[in-house]
């Protein structure tokens, strides 16, 4: 009688439990070596897609795209401010001509009516505050163009410190992804002849169960224990798996993966 949860050789009623395959000791064996080498590779190609300088140039370029667009108002304020000032300037400019060109006609002696003179006279008092409170706009202005340029400079510079940033993390993230990625070749290159030299069944069964398994179809059994789900063996299961064919592929009943018998299984 099997033990509920617990590994056995016979065949249950699930539907979706195979007929037991049939694959020579050392054929299961090498199963385990291919599996090494696929959880090598997952191991690898998760270390290609932490890179922590990936990771930092995503959260980089994030935060420069925030630099950047205040680094674009800073540049139409400024851009605006300067039309400003230019206007301001030229007013202030057109006001203190206009009072050169009448003091000249009064110091010329060319205005001889008394009342002309005197109304001459209060209009050199008027451009004399028009031009106060024009230079007064013209400092105002100067001094909002001061600090939005001071502002545009700053982050201008960061954005420069940001793109030497992202120019040393790029170098080092293809330099470490070069290195993984040949790695990964390379286990590409030892997986092939090793895949090719088994049961094709058996590997078909294996790739299924990686996928479904979290990359893990095929796991040894070792001091009693499943490694791909730790379940501890019975005695009673441990005698059933010594009385199974060597040629036939066990799977385990806890987590349905294929079962290896190594030396060191405690059978």
């Amino acid at each position: 009688m099997d033990v509920p949860g617990r590994l056995s050789h016979r065949p249950t009623h699930r539907t979706d439990q195979e007929p037991p395959l049939k694959a020579d000791a050392f054929s299961q064996l090498r199963l385990l070596d291919l599996q090494e080498l696929d959880s090598r590779a997952d191991q690898l190609r998760h270390q290609l897609a932490s890179i922590p300088e990936a990771k930092e140039l995503a959260a980089l370029k994030t935060q420069r795209g925030t630099v950047d667009t205040a680094a674009r108002d800073a540049r139409i304020l400024v851009e605006d401010l300067t039309r400003e000032q230019r206007k301001a300037d030229a007013d202030v400019e057109q006001v203190k001509a206009r009072r050169v060109r009448d003091q000249q006609r009064m110091d010329q002696g060319l205005v001889t009516n008394p009342k002309d003179l005197e109304r001459m006279q209060g209009e050199l008092v008027s451009l004399e505050r028009r031009i106060s409170n024009l230079e007064d706009v013209e400092l105002d202005v100067m001094q909002r163009l001061e600090d939005a340029q001071a502002e545009l400079d700053r982050l201008t510079a960061d954005l420069e410190q940001m793109d030497r940033r992202a120019a040393d993390l790029s170098a080092t993230r293809d330099e470490k992804a070069g290195k993984l990625d040949a790695e990964v070749a390379e286990v590409a290159l030892q997986r092939k002849p090793l895949a090719d030299g088994l049961p094709a069944d058996l590997v078909a069964l294996y790739d299924r169960l990686r996928t479904q398994k979290g990359g893990v179809g095929a796991a040894a059994l070792r001091a009693r224990r499943c490694g791909g789900c730790s379940l501890e063996l019975t005695a009673a299961d441990l005698s059933v798996i010594s009385k199974a064919p060597t040629d036939e592929v066990l799977r385990c009943e806890e987590c349905n993966r294929i079962l290896v018998r190594t030396s060191e299984s405690g059978i």
